[in-house]
């Protein structure tokens, strides 16, 4: 991956869960699928189709393109909720290039003002907390407020096992952790080398548990001591 292109918004999340893992994706281009992956899949198909609904007063999009020009970031919300302010005004509203065709008559034409914007990030599993997972939905908030010009104060993660919502206040602590790991993940890509495993129980579910080989290649095996030593003279 060229350092200067725009980082997708997932590979935060991969960053955050293991650099290596990352760095394996987005250095040496694998990608594997295994049970969680699968999982993860189905949780988004629903979300993955781009379109709009209206439930109870609020316009939902789905699989809607996000970007930062500052973070130099881009992706795909799973769900916006989209409460619209009351009077329509001219200064603020959807970009004309983000509609893609998909958007909803009331905002794509009459660029209507907007009271709020929530990203709705879905994953698998059940309902539990995890920074990386945060940090994913949080850059998208930022994406969001550089595009539409309003702050988005908070979002949520759908977690497809329980079928229970978490709220997600993003704070100025989240906001930093964010932009942190944003800027620590380009430093990692641009210099080109991939991180030394370190094994800890989450690795047997990562899809790349076969590539990463953790257990063999990690600093304190035998084998990585021995592969260190190998032209000392």
């Amino acid at each position: 991956m060229n350092p200067f292109e725009s980082l997708p918004l997932s590979l935060l999340n991969d960053f955050l869960y293991c650099p290596r893992r990352a760095a394996l994706k987005a250095i040496e281009g694998h990608r594997e699928e295994n049970e969680h992956t699968i999982r993860g899949d189905i949780a988004h198909e629903h979300a993955d189709l781009p379109g709009y609904e209206v439930a109870k007063g609020v316009t939902l999009l789905r699989a809607l393109p996000v970007w930062s020009e500052r973070l130099g970031l881009s992706g795909k919300c799973d769900i916006i909720e989209v409460a619209q302010a009351s009077s329509p005004a001219s200064s603020s509203g959807v970009p004309p290039d983000a509609n893609c065709g998909k958007m909803p008559p009331s905002l794509a034409g009459q660029r209507p003002a907007l009271r709020s914007l929530r990203p709705v990030e879905y994953k698998k599993g059940k309902r539990r907390q995890f920074d990386n997972d945060d940090a994913q939905l949080c850059a998208q908030a930022l994406c969001l407020e550089e595009m539409f010009g309003i702050v988005v104060d908070s979002g949520a993660v759908f977690h497809a096992t329980s079928k229970r919502r978490r709220e997600v206040e993003f704070t100025a602590e989240l906001r930093q952790l964010t932009e942190n790991a944003i800027a620590e993940l380009r430093q990692l890509i641009e210099q080109a080398t991939v991180p030394p495993a370190v094994f800890k129980p989450a690795c047997e579910e990562c899809s790349l548990f076969d590539i990463c080989l953790p257990k063999a290649t990690g600093k304190t095996t035998i084998a990585s001591r021995l592969a260190r030593h190998l032209f000392q003279i």
